[in-house]
């Protein structure tokens, strides 16, 4: 079993990340059990965000090192909260308030206009020094509802209606989460280059 390391704290990103990767001998685990400390993503793509986050990782733990940069980027606002999703309503990074700010940014947008997509950015080195990792990137794309649903998910999942499904993110069970969602996706892509025989050490 090949030890990877997460560059994240993010319990359901942990959770998805090792239910599809264990079948390929990898343990995904947290960067906390290393003594990672959280860089400051100063990058202003995912690409260069995730990077940020796996080299650092990588270079603590002297381990292979994955990360995700992930977001919601809204049509009517121009691609925002994009990059600062996750603290699009400011620190403390909160769910609850990103939601509010979220609902109130799109207050007067009406439904034909709500179309968002959320965008995740995954990568994959080796060793903090790799200049060749793994790169893949998937979108899921939906509309922002007006009130959110479901108790599942994370993030903006509440508000993020899925009409194929008729459900939102949060409505999903982490099975059908898995197959649909823009990190689901990336992370198959990603498991698809390493069983085609993609190192990771």
């Amino acid at each position: 079993m090949t030890t990877v390391v997460l560059a994240s704290g993010n319990a359901g990103k942990l959770r998805e990340f090792g239910q599809l990767l264990e079948p390929l001998g990898m343990d995904v685990r947290p960067q906390a059990d290393f003594d990672v400390s959280e860089v400051e993503e100063t990058g202003l793509t995912f690409v260069e965000n995730a990077l940020l986050k796996a080299r650092e990782a990588s270079r603590v733990s002297g381990l292979p090192a994955m990360a995700d940069d992930s977001g919601l980027a809204v049509d009517a606002l121009h691609g925002r909260p994009g990059i600062y999703s996750a603290r699009f309503a400011g620190e403390p990074k909160k769910d609850s308030r990103n939601n509010a700010l979220l609902l109130e940014s799109l207050s007067e947008v009406p439904a034909e206009r709500r179309t968002a997509r959320y965008w995740c950015v995954l990568v994959l080195l080796r060793h903090a020094e790799d200049p060749v990792p793994l790169i893949v990137q998937q979108s899921w794309d939906g509309e922002i509802l007006t009130e959110p649903r479901g108790e599942g998910g994370f993030g903006y999942d509440p508000l993020f209606w899925l009409p194929g499904q008729r459900r939102t993110a949060a409505e999903l069970s982490a099975d059908e989460k898995n197959r649909l969602s823009h990190r689901g996706r990336a992370l198959q892509a990603l498991v698809a280059q390493l069983a085609d025989g993609a190192p990771t050490s």
